[in-house]
């Protein structure tokens, strides 16, 4: 499914209680502008507008208290660190040889998976949709990256990795680079 028509949306979480969890998020024009807007912020290289459409530490350290060891210290150094190292080489990526053009989303809404509390190492549950590919036009030639994994936290859908997880090393790391629109996916993870 291609949804094209970049617009400004960058909705917060809202303080509904975690039964709004449940509800299974949209996946047209708020996230095709949220992805919009990320593409902007790669290809402008503007690190900290991109951290507004990630995971919200506060998110994060609520889904994951208790059931791992200092989950802030995991966002900021593990999730965080490998956002801005990943923000750096798409950037690079995108704008080598000139500039890039964003022409919609290829997302495949039969790969979101519920994740029910206490899998994945998390108490809360949360909707999960991996490899959503951000198809662009660039050097005349249609192309796309994936963001590797979103979380739909409280019905809006947040990048929580932009490149692959796990990964072995501390390096900047584009998922799944390609010519055309891309395969969208494969279903899994968390």
């Amino acid at each position: 499914m291609t949804l094209v028509g970049p617009g400004v949306a960058n909705a917060a979480p809202s303080a509904t209680p975690p039964s709004a969890q449940t509800v299974e998020p949209a996946f047209g024009a708020s996230l095709t502008s949220r992805m919009s807007l990320l593409f902007s912020d790669l290809v402008s290289n503007s690190l900290a507008r991109a951290q507004t459409l990630f995971f919200p530490e506060s998110a994060y350290v609520a889904m994951k208290t208790g059931r791992i060891a200092a989950p802030s210290s995991d966002y900021v150094h593990r999730l965080i660190g490998f956002f801005r190292l990943d923000v750096a080489a798409y950037h690079r990526y995108l704008t080598t040889r000139g500039p890039s053009t964003f022409l919609g989303v290829n997302v495949n809404p039969a790969d979101a998976l519920w994740i029910h509390p206490g899998w994945c190492e998390n108490s809360i549950g949360y909707w999960h949709v991996p490899g959503v590919r951000l198809v662009y036009r660039h050097g005349g030639v249609v192309r796309s990256v994936a963001v590797a994994s979103l979380i739909s936290w409280r019905g809006v859908w947040y990048v929580v990795h932009l490149g692959p997880n796990p990964r072995t090393y501390p390096v900047g790391t584009i998922a799944a680079p390609a010519l055309g629109r891309g395969v969208a996916g494969p279903a899994g993870g968390c």
